[in-house]
């Protein structure tokens, strides 16, 4: 990764992919691309990575393009499962109201990067909310709505171990891989 630096004096790097990165995303912001957007971009993104510098991602981010296909057709399978008893209960709707739960989800993988893209991912679906992330022992503390019986938090349990394992092959290296074959998923 060395060779897509370029060292701005003793502490300050510029990450090339980041600058094309954010770059293409300062363009895309706009109507249509243009060679004002694009350069105006490229000051931006120059500035940004001088301003805030952070440590390079490194080996902790693979991309695995079949586990990334099936992360992302579950997430938006997940979404649209969740969204619609969601809006039925926010709407009033008939039946017996349903308590929810806060629970732990302990998992096996330790990598930041995991933990930030579950928590992300479920925050972002309907009824699930990242409430804590315990890092000494990866543990995630969730509230769960609908969540009213035994059977309903061991499925939510399930679910998040789930993602789990999704979230590692999609982008998790081969200790991650690792941790998730010990424990037999």
């Amino acid at each position: 990764m060395r060779e897509f630096t370029i060292r701005i004096g003793r502490r300050r790097e510029l990450r090339l992919p980041a600058v094309v990165w954010l770059t293409l995303v300062w363009v895309l912001l706009w109507d249509r691309p243009t060679v004002g957007n694009l350069v105006s971009g490229l000051v931006l993104a120059v500035l940004l990575q001088l301003a805030f510098p952070l440590p390079p991602v490194g080996p902790q981010l693979r991309l695995r393009p079949v586990g990334l296909i099936v992360f992302v057709l579950r997430a938006a399978a997940d979404l649209l499962h969740s969204a619609g008893p969601l809006a039925w209960q926010a709407a009033g709707g008939r039946g017996r109201a349903k308590r929810n739960s806060v629970i732990a989800v302990p998992l096996r993988t330790r990598s930041d990067l995991i933990l930030t893209i579950m928590a992300i991912s479920l925050s972002a679906t309907p009824g699930t909310l990242v409430l804590d992330v315990r890092h000494s022992d990866a543990t995630l503390f969730l509230h769960v709505l609908g969540a009213d019986d035994d059977a309903a938090v061991e499925k939510a349990r399930r679910d998040v171990q789930a993602l789990e394992r999704r979230t590692v092959r999609a982008f998790g290296t081969r200790d991650d891989l690792r941790a998730l074959a010990e424990d037999g998923s």
